[in-house]
């Protein structure tokens, strides 16, 4: 009987490494439902019911105008799609839609990351110098990190993929070959490899919380000899996305902080660092990294990125919400556990038979510890899997919801604030009338999903609470106001909202009796009432106020209600929710910045209703509202006009002076002329981000033919040894077990 050496590493073949990975994989392509992935339904349940609209208006409105991230109409009274969020996901599906329909492309993106995990976790343990059967455990510990179900949001896992956060886990695996590649690449002799920056860019591209905890953690690379390479890999990789990077970085401020309450405490119960499915795990993470640190494989950088979340998420608090850094230190200890596992079942082999039998039951063996476990204990993840991807069409009540919109679509255009409340759950998602703009043309939704991208975000929630007999008001710290369709109605035409679609009894009956709201149609159980006409433009009766900061510090900037690092700006978005709550002086526009002319206004705005009236009269008339231009003629020209769509810097103004912004979020313009339009243009940011990514991209292209021609030449490139991991060497006595490397 020849037993192996224990001083030499067992041949396992690729083949056998691949075949236990994809066991992972197919692990979790069972558990979401295959049946359900390639029906052609919408998907549906939590967020994802509501993403559906944003690859879907990618395709349909920006890259036929040759862009990526633009504007849309479509939630909010207007916000900045995809300059936000994600585009690579998105981009995906619109590729995939050429050949497959929607909803199965949709549905087949959501779950790429998550196949992809063990793959990528192998790769890194692998450039770690790990021996393939270590590597190949790690692999599969890294690829049942997915099946945790003890969190639903922070990402990486199946149940956060399935509320929505799909990016998240395509992040998470871009990031374990990028950190793998920049490993290979560190070692000395190497020449240029672009893999790494093409992982790096897209992490980027995928999400950006993966890519800050990674990128931070990657920086140890500078502390090696060839650091050179890493920044090049880190040059190269930003170009890459800069198109869409370059841009976000520019416009950050301009978002909504959700001041979301950060998780505290480290127990079980608070959903923080500790949960039960992780203690049986940290033990074999505690000896895996020792042994691994024991057999100088090249963790450091795996160790920053699983314990720097743990460190700083006592501490992170703000538009970053401390729960999104948890995946990776979950991610660690089932990482380092495997390398655990896989380093005893080398241990085990080493003083077995050497034969291809034996090696195979070991690395059954392993797999079966790590994966067992975990899918054995899941409870809920194929449930949800069942529901989102079963879509809106197979729910119960779908005919009810298909009534509604197709009643909605016989209306004229207009934009609709409908009744929040979780019982439309059975639907599909709480959030699915935010799908008006999907199913129909001209009928945007006041709310969306992506809060977050637009400056309106809190208003149309303070509106919510108005118009809704339970709202979510999912932004603390706001004034929310309880059902009134009195103040309600200030503020529908303040956003020139023409629908009202109710759905519990308090709202209906409510409306019915109140001598504004005319009912028009009813779609049980909504009814949907026209509002009284309003525009989308208005004329100004009087002159508007400049708020002026102070140095107080009010309540809003206390509870963490910010937009920008400009204290400025602190100011103005208290000012405007201030504005917003006094509903008799809404004809009264504030504004952040004027003509030195106009009134001041500061804390409290006191004197705001004395400002002066405007006699001059005027009529606005052939207003247009497209995805990237607002126009319309005046004739009260040098009086300011309100335009009730969301501010942001992009928007450009031509015959008139501004924009300015104005509370509660949108713009003021003075026409200097009659016809007066607004574009959506591209700033200097987009046009420095998109130069950037085509010269990357150009560049890339010539090195790729470069080293092709080398190829076809006959020369092989200098670094191709040393691309290659280092060779196991084959046991004796077993044939065929080569080991490639």
């Amino acid at each position: 009987m020849q037993l192996t050496p224990l001083t030499r590493q067992p041949a396992v073949s690729r083949s056998l490494a691949f075949g236990l990975l994809a066991t992972v994989s197919v692990i979790v392509f069972l558990i979401m439902q295959p049946a359900e992935l390639v029906s052609s339904t919408t998907p549906s349940g939590g967020d994802m019911g509501a993403h559906v609209l944003v690859p879907a208006y990618l395709r349909d409105n920006l890259l036929p105008s040759l862009r990526v991230s633009g504007w849309s109409n479509d939630w909010f009274a207007g916000f900045p799609i995809l300059y936000f969020y994600f585009p690579l996901p998105a981009l995906t599906i619109v590729g995939l839609d050429v050949i497959l329909p929607y909803g199965v492309a949709f549905k087949l993106v959501t779950i790429m990351g998550l196949l992809a995990m063990p793959f990528g976790s192998y790769y890194l343990a692998r450039q770690m110098r790990a021996p393939r059967l270590v590597a190949t455990m790690a692999g599969i510990a890294g690829g049942t990190f997915v099946l945790m179900e003890s969190y639903a949001i922070y990402g990486g896992n199946i149940k956060s993929t399935l509320a929505g956060e799909y990016s998240f886990s395509w992040a998470m695996a871009f990031s374990l070959f990028y950190l793998g590649a920049l490993m290979r690449d560190s070692r000395s002799g190497r020449r240029f490899s672009p893999l790494a920056a093409i992982m790096l860019a897209g992490m980027a591209l995928s999400h950006i919380i993966p890519t800050a905890i990674v990128g931070a953690a990657s920086l140890i690379f500078l502390a090696q000899p060839e650091r050179r390479r890493a920044i090049t890999t880190w040059a190269l990789g930003f170009a890459l996305a800069a198109f869409w990077v370059v841009p976000l970085v520019a416009t950050i401020g301009f978002t909504t902080d959700m001041n979301f309450s950060p998780l505290r405490g480290f127990d079980a119960g608070t959903g923080g660092p500790l949960p039960t499915e992780l203690w049986p795990l940290l033990p074999l993470a505690v000896i895996g990294l020792v042994w691994s640190l024991w057999q100088r494989y090249s963790v450091s950088v795996l160790v920053l990125t699983t314990l720097l979340p743990l460190l700083a998420y006592p501490f992170v608090s703000g538009k970053l919400w401390n729960g999104r850094l948890l995946p990776y230190w979950y991610f660690g200890v089932f990482f380092f556990a495997g390398l655990a596992v896989g380093l005893a079942a080398l241990a085990v082999y080493r003083r077995l038979p050497a034969r291809t039998s034996v090696l195979v039951g070991v690395g059954l063996a392993g797999a079966a510890l790590l994966i067992f476990p975990p899918a054995s204990g899941m409870e809920q993840s194929s449930g949800w899997a069942r529901w989102n991807y079963s879509g809106y069409e197979d729910k119960g009540p779908y005919p009810e919801y298909e009534n509604l919109m197709a009643t909605v679509d016989t209306l004229p255009p207009g934009r609709i604030m409908w009744e929040a409340n979780n019982d439309m759950d059975k639907y599909g998602t709480p959030m699915a009338l935010m799908l008006f703009p999907y199913w129909s043309e001209g009928h945007p939704s006041m709310e969306g999903l992506l809060f977050e991208s637009s400056l309106s975000t809190p208003f149309h929630f303070m509106n919510a609470a108005e118009m809704s007999d339970r709202p979510s008001n999912p932004i603390p710290g706001l004034p929310y106001s309880g059902f009134d369709l009195d103040k309600g109605l200030a503020h529908m035409e303040l956003f020139n909202v023409r629908y009202y679609v109710t759905f519990t009894e308090r709202a209906t009956s409510a409306a019915r009796l109140h001598p504004a709201y005319t009912e028009i149609a009813q779609a049980s159980p909504w009814t949907i009432f026209q509002l009284p006409d309003s525009s989308l433009v208005d004329v100004a009766e009087y002159v508007p106020a400049v708020f002026e900061p102070t140095d107080e510090v009010g309540v809003l900037e206390r509870a963490g209600l910010i937009f920008r690092e400009d204290e400025d700006l602190h100011d103005f978005f208290r000012g405007a929710v201030d504005w917003h709550t006094q509903i008799e002086t809404l004809d009264h526009w504030m504004v952040e910045s004027g003509p030195d002319e106009w009134p001041r206004v500061t804390e409290g705005l006191g004197g705001l209703e004395e400002t002066a009236a405007i006699t001059t009269a005027g009529s606005v008339s052939n207003v247009v509202l497209e995805d990237d231009r607002i126009s319309f003629e005046t004739t009260a020209i040098g009086v300011p006009h309100l335009v009730k769509v969301s501010f942001f810097p992009n928007w450009k103004v031509t015959g008139a002076e501004g924009p300015y912004r104005s509370a509660p979020a949108f713009m003021v313009v003075i026409p200097t002329e009659s016809q007066v339009e607004l574009t959506f243009a591209r700033r200097w940011y987009e046009s420095t981000g998109l130069l950037l990514t085509t010269l990357a991209g150009l560049g890339l292209g010539a090195w790729l033919i470069r080293r092709r021609r080398l190829t076809t030449a006959g020369a092989a490139p200098a670094d191709a040894a040393a691309a290659q991991p280092p060779v196991e060497p084959v046991v004796a006595g077993e044939p065929g077990e080569m080991d490639l490397g």
